[in-house]
């Protein structure tokens, strides 16, 4: 086939671009191979990790959502004065994937960071510390995700945009690390969840387990290293804690394919009910 030798250098280069470009989220996780690979639908991956660090355990699962297909599209689910589990909101939305998504508050409901949905403004940001409302992940009317700073003078309609949702810390932009307040939020290890974005068109929605022997959690500069690890150029910190959850449609007997640790058990029970949640929707055909 290759009697050519020059042809076959040729036919390789263009394979490792290929493979470069169009999986730039590489299977292995600090050196750990999937415990779970399932494709759910064209374009869209789901990986579960689980692997033994010199600090404990980590339970890491990231769906990996290809922007340059057209069988999903991403959406924000809200309820504005109670407060639902994630996998409800899923359900009742018809999702495919959920993940939890901002912060919210805990006694009366609804979001307490800037929420913009349907190009109409939801929510304006109550929160009082920046670090946790500094940033956005933003759908566009094509579908196409992006990751936004704040405004110098805040949050404010943006007609570019269809929906937005703030939260943070801001753990990467541009390719670059951002900078990390030093307090217990961002320092100590939680169950997290995340959302960040490749140089290859790629989205990623990660949640990290926590607060387990099982699962040791992760501060905000490993939950940076984590999305570094996976290929993100921008990457964002959303609500986590008793919050982190993760919703995939019939991988379990109730949909929670990580494991929530507000019952304390390392089990797929430990769900909490929140304001708002980002969820991958089908596209009819």
């Amino acid at each position: 086939m290759f009697n050519n030798p020059g042809r076959k250098i040729i036919i390789i280069i263009a394979l490792w671009l290929y493979i470069g470009v169009n999986d730039s989220v590489c299977q292995e996780l600090f050196g750990h191979q999937p415990l779970i690979e399932d494709e759910l639908t064209q374009g869209v991956v789901w990986r579960y990790y689980h692997y033994n660090t010199s600090d404990g355990m980590q339970s890491i699962n990231i769906l990996i959502l290809d922007q340059t297909t057209n069988n999903y599209r991403l959406s924000i689910a809200i309820e504005d004065t109670s407060l639902v589990y994630t996998s409800e909101l899923a359900i009742r939305n018809k999702a495919l994937a959920a993940i939890n998504g901002s912060f919210f508050d805990m006694k009366k409901g609804g979001s307490v960071v800037f929420l913009q949905k349907d190009k109409n403004v939801i929510n304006q940001s109550v929160r009082k510390d920046r670090f946790t409302d500094e940033a956005a992940f933003a759908i566009d009317k094509k579908g196409e995700v992006s990751i936004i700073k704040k405004p110098d003078d805040g949050w404010k309609k943006n007609g570019k945009y269809h929906d937005i949702l703030s939260s943070g810390p801001l753990l990467l932009f541009h390719g670059q690390e951002e900078a990390i307040t030093d307090d217990a939020f961002n320092n100590n290890r939680h169950p997290r969840t995340a959302i960040g974005l490749t140089a290859g068109k790629q989205l990623l929605l990660v949640t990290v387990d926590g607060r387990n022997k099982q699962a040791i959690g992760m501060s905000i500069a490993e939950l940076s290293q984590l999305m570094q690890e996976t290929g993100c150029t921008d990457a964002l910190n959303l609500d986590g804690g008793g919050s982190t959850t993760f919703w995939i449609k019939d991988r379990t007997a109730n949909g929670i394919v990580n494991y929530p640790s507000d019952n304390k058990t390392f089990d797929h029970k430990g769900e909490r009910k929140v304001a708002n949640a980002v969820l991958v929707l089908p596209v009819k055909r």
